[in-house]
């Protein structure tokens, strides 16, 4: 996060308790291996350990907030003392009756400061970690107040079935799209609405435009063009865990590898611009949606340092939500827009809601 949004924004409390953007087109677009050092913005931590299932040299994790490194840092510790479904049950993918013993096995992993973070969050913990963000709760608010006002139980669950492109179009034509869905997705996904119960409002001070109506038509193309069966993010949304439909971090073939990189692994609070240069050089920069939080100005300063921080060949990726950042011209000479590698993975994005990804080369 940036120092620009952490002079309006509070950033006590967890904002968001999941990485909700793509580890897969993530990691294909940052290529991390042996031998390269990556920078990532820690959130919730999920994209931060997607790297290290490619082994990289060496990844440093950043955050403002304390409470997302708190995230980031039980992450860790669970990967270390737990096995892959207990991992799963921590973060509430899977039922599981008892996530306290649980925290119990990882607790003595944790520094002194985040111990006494969760051990005075016992609730969010039982409840399963990936649900205790404030983003979460604006989902949960939707899944259990909203939707049931729209559909049945039994509708929710058949448009989770695995089906064709043609018959996914057919089903959201004929059985999703109602009056009644349209209606009470814009007042929900407002800019009022979701400033209140969603992201800070200080998010949107540098967004123009219908917020509703872009997400209602990304919301659209992951329910045709993309399969609803096979995308995690959107499982949770609708049922409140995962369903066996796991993002990168948490499947299986990935565990193991996360684990024996952990040692790799260092994490820091502090802003993006709070780099210093002698954690240099990069080679890879996962940047979440970061630069949404800044003055068009201010993002071309921290994208011509990260630049400086960089390797040749370096890449650096990003997404839009709602305000549109791409490289300025004026860094023409420092970086090159990897365009169609962007749209590409941007196809596939099921993350849906954002409206571009970014990839740039530094030269």
């Amino acid at each position: 996060m940036s120092s620009e949004a952490a002079q309006r924004v509070d950033f006590s409390r967890i904002r968001y308790a999941q990485c909700w953007e793509d580890a897969d087109i993530l990691v294909e677009a940052l290529e991390p291996g042996p031998g390269k050092r990556c920078l990532s913005i820690a959130s919730a931590g999920d994209n931060t350990l997607a790297l290290l299932a490619r082994s990289p040299e060496y990844v440093l994790a950043i955050d403002i907030n304390a409470a997302q490194l708190a995230c980031l840092e039980l992450r860790v510790a669970a990967f270390r003392e737990l096995q892959h479904r207990e991992v799963l049950a921590v973060i509430g993918s899977v039922p599981f009756e008892d996530r306290m013993r649980l925290y119990r096995q990882c607790r003595g992993r944790l520094s002194a400061g985040v111990r006494y973070f969760w051990d005075d969050r016992t609730k969010l913990i039982q409840a399963g970690i990936g649900g205790a963000g404030k983003f979460e709760s604006y989902f949960c608010t939707f899944r259990k107040r909203v939707l049931p006002l729209i559909h049945s139980r039994r509708r929710i669950a058949e448009l989770l079935l695995l089906k064709t492109r043609e018959q996914r179009n057919d089903f959201y034509e004929q059985a999703w799209n109602t009056r009644r869905w349209r209606a009470l997705f814009h007042a929900f996904f407002s800019r009022r609405v979701m400033g209140a119960l969603g992201r800070d409002p200080e998010f949107f001070r540098y967004v123009s435009g219908n917020i509703s109506e872009r997400i209602l038509a990304r919301t659209r193309y992951a329910l045709t063009e993309l399969d609803p069966a096979a995308n995690p993010y959107l499982q949770w949304i609708l049922t409140g865990q995962h369903n066996g439909i796991l993002p990168f971090t948490l499947r299986e073939e990935n565990f193991e590898a996360i684990r024996r990189n952990l040692d790799r692994l260092e994490w820091r609070q502090a802003a993006l611009e709070e780099v210093p240069i002698t954690d240099a050089p990069f080679d890879c920069f996962n940047l979440s949606d970061v630069f949404e939080y800044m003055s068009a100005r201010n993002y071309g300063q921290v994208l011509q340092m990260l630049a400086a921080l960089a390797r040749a060949g370096a890449r650096l990726a990003y997404w839009n939500m709602l305000a549109s950042r791409r490289r300025p011209p004026e860094l023409a000479d420092s970086l090159d827009e990897l365009s169609e590698l962007s749209s590409r993975l941007f196809a596939c994005d099921k993350a849906f809601f954002y409206n571009a990804f970014v990839v740039e080369q530094v030269r």
